[in-house]
């Protein structure tokens, strides 16, 4: 880790965080961020990116001192001295994120889609504090078929921002239909009509709802997907008990 790109590149793997999602986040194009990587981050933008990532900018530029805000060097004499830095959202790397499923109503086949109880998903504290997420709008769910192919794939963990369920045309979603979990990227149409299209566009074709149909089908807007793990296997994400 000698440049601050080395630096920034293994920042981004420690948050799950692709060169692609990060270039969205900051609204730049992801060959800027390549360059970064290969040349270093520009002073401009040094500030920016560290607190963004939650670390020093000194520690980002150049690898000296501590690398967390707040974090104390080994010094003699300071075993047993906690260190560490102060957390937005408590003193732990990995939080517990309630975990949300379809499950059967009481008496009857339908479904719904609610949290699951006594069962957590676990998310980089980072990748919460990256994407500027208020902890208790954040959920994690689990993909379920291949619609969303080759971007996530089945059984991928899914990370929801409940607090974001205002539709930016474009970008992906967690919608509840008729009690049906579901992931599409959704574009809003005159009439307060909404476009779901799939990745696998191939298999999946889009489906245009009226306002109407929304209502009548019950289809709500879980939140904004600002995360996820894609998986090469059918195997649903470990879940806690």
């Amino acid at each position: 880790m000698n440049t601050s790109g080395d630096r920034l590149r293994i920042l981004l793997r420690e948050c799950h965080l692709s060169a692609t999602d990060f270039a969205a986040n900051r609204k730049v194009t992801p060959q800027h961020v390549n360059n970064w990587f290969k040349r270093g981050i520009p002073m401009a933008r040094m500030e920016e990116v560290a607190e963004l990532l939650s670390v020093n900018a000194r520690w980002l530029r150049s690898g000296e001192g501590p690398k967390h805000p707040g974090e104390v060097r080994d010094k003699p004499g300071m075993d047993g001295i906690h260190k560490g830095r102060p957390e937005r959202h408590g003193a732990r790397d990995e939080l517990d994120i309630p975990f949300y499923s379809e499950s059967r109503t009481q008496g009857s086949e339908r479904t719904a889609v609610r949290e699951i109880p006594n069962h957590k998903a676990r998310l980089s504290r980072r990748i919460i504090d990256a994407m500027d997420v208020e902890l208790h709008n954040a959920i994690c769910i689990a993909m379920v078929g291949n619609s969303m192919a080759d971007k996530i794939q089945d059984g991928s963990l899914i990370a929801v921002d409940r607090g974001r369920v205002q539709v930016i045309d474009g970008e992906m979603y967690a919608i509840e239909h008729d009690g049906m979990l579901r992931v599409k990227y959704l574009y809003r149409l005159p009439g307060g009509a909404l476009r779901l299209r799939s990745h696998n566009a191939g298999e999946y074709p889009d489906e245009v709802f009226t306002a109407e149909q929304i209502q009548e089908q019950n289809i709500q807007i879980l939140g904004w997907i600002f995360w996820w793990a894609t998986l090469n296997n059918r195997r649903h994400p470990a879940i806690l008990p």
